[in-house]
């Protein structure tokens, strides 16, 4: 829609406010709203004002004016809201320069996508994720200078087997036995699908739905592959669709990857493969039907890895899911079979334009626009460098012997292992001023200061256990 046919839709429609949303640099959605009178067909140009003080790991005070600037292919009309609510996503500028900011995730995403084009290497990035998340019924938790806790429910959890529920009809889903389970052990059913159907209802083309394998509500939601900047947009609507669904059933939804000990975590799987011309460029006669370009891509997001967790594996929590000896996709190996490995080939489709490489390791934590450009940027830096990823590891990793295994190398084991990283290799992240060095720099102190830090110097609970009494 232009802006003129956005503006006769509000009058025509009677829409009365208007809900102007972007993306802060962690990778929380905000929003404030205007009354339509406010809304113009000037407001694409001129915008809106804000303090970017306000926002973390953005403006000073003393330099704290930003604006951010509606983008018209973004309308769409908010689903929850009890008055008519037209909702724009918008990017974030200078207000006396008028320049994108550099630290405007969406504005990174635009950049990476010019910069592939401008490479010669391909004209389009497509994205397809698979977020996981957790459904819970109640959820507590404090972190006090005395005192910290957590308490997690659910009523699938198998925990509840043995709670008096007058009557307890015992369809308690085990450990590791969530995957594909029918009602009446799912419970979710039917909250998944009014996800499902509420994003489709919004032009926001779905996949698929289902119970993932943990206990207590874990479940996963796929979106149909879209254009890196459009995947970025739709991972945004999809965190708030989600949500608000659980809101309504007085359920709540989590992406933190490891909420529950000792069983799944939550991962996203992300499809990615790059075309030009309307041809993808993945497809070949080299393993498993990829192309030169496709293992060359591998070898770039093998070699980038421990660099790029830092922005799609972002949080502490991360780090638990990302734990040796399980199904989390920690070693540096591609594959077509093993899922373990942190990048597959899937091979449920021979078409052409269905080639596409799985990269496993990322989480639903991370900041869409930021992690699928540095998975982007990785990528053609392998194309560019020519990077081999060497032989496909085709055997079973866990039967692999010690010496083997290290030679693989594998992802980090913390959050402060993966910021070193970025540290150290986050020159191909520069490449055609698509991170620039203050971002860079800005996310590695960010976290360390406000995640890395506070976590490592606080007690955990179950050093209490451990040694209260030595």
């Amino acid at each position: 829609m232009t802006p003129q046919e956005i503006i006769a839709k509000i009058k025509e429609e009677n829409i009365r406010v208007i809900d102007i949303r972007y993306m802060d640099f962690p990778g929380t959605w905000q929003h404030f709203t205007v009354p339509a009178c406010e809304f113009k067909e000037s407001s694409f140009e001129d915008g809106f004002g804000f303090d970017g003080s306000s926002m973390r790991a953005w403006q000073n005070i003393d330099n704290s004016d930003m604006i951010v600037v509606p983008d018209p292919s973004t309308v769409k009309m908010d689903p929850f809201f009890e008055v008519p609510t037209l909702a724009v996503i918008g990017d974030i500028h200078d207000p006396i320069t008028g320049e994108s900011y550099s630290r405007d995730p969406r504005n990174i995403a635009k950049k990476v996508e010019r910069y592939v084009k401008s490479s010669g290497i391909a004209d389009t990035i497509y994205v397809g994720p698979e977020p996981e998340f957790f459904i819970f019924n109640n959820v507590r938790y404090a972190s006090e200078n005395h005192a910290a806790f957590y308490e997690l429910d659910s009523d699938e959890g198998i925990w509840n087997s043995g709670r008096d529920e007058m009557p307890n009809t015992g369809y308690k889903i085990r450990h590791k036995h969530g995957y594909f389970p029918l009602p009446p052990a799912d419970t979710y059913q039917d909250m998944r699908t009014e996800m499902m159907l509420t994003l489709e209802d919004m032009g926001i083309e779905m996949e698929c739905q289902h119970h993932e394998v943990a206990t207590a509500g874990q479940c996963e939601i796929d979106l149909r592959f879209a254009s890196l900047l459009e995947m970025g947009d739709r991972l945004a609507w999809f965190k708030y669709v989600l949500k608000n669904v659980a809101a309504k059933y007085n359920q709540t939804v989590t992406f933190m990857p490891k909420p529950l000990y000792s069983d799944n975590g939550t991962g996203m799987h992300t499809h990615l493969s790059l075309w030009k011309d309307g041809k993808p460029l993945y497809a070949g006669n080299k393993y498993a039907g990829l192309s030169q370009e496709a293992l060359y891509a591998i070898g770039g997001i093998m070699k980038n890895c421990k660099a790029l967790c830092a922005i799609t594996n972002p949080t502490t929590n991360s780090y638990k899911r990302l734990v040796p000896g399980f199904e989390a996709p920690i070693n540096l190996a591609y594959s077509s079979r093993n899922r373990s490995a942190s990048i597959r080939i899937p091979m449920y489709s021979s078409s052409p334009a269905a080639k596409r490489i799985e990269f496993r390791t990322p989480d639903p934590s991370c900041n869409g626009y930021l992690a699928f450009s540095a998975m982007t940027m990785a990528m053609l830096d392998g194309i560019q460098n020519k990077i081999d990823p060497g032989d496909p590891m085709d055997k079973n990793i866990y039967d692999l012997p010690p010496e083997e295994l290290a030679e693989m190398g594998s992802a980090p084991a913390s959050l402060g292992e993966a910021l070193d990283a970025l540290e150290q290799d986050h020159e191909f992240l520069l490449k055609g001023d698509v991170f620039t060095k203050d971002v860079i720099e800005k996310w590695i102190s960010y976290k360390r200061e406000n995640e890395v830090t506070p976590v490592n110097s606080r007690p955990h609970p179950h050093e209490f256990f451990l040694y209260y009494d030595i």
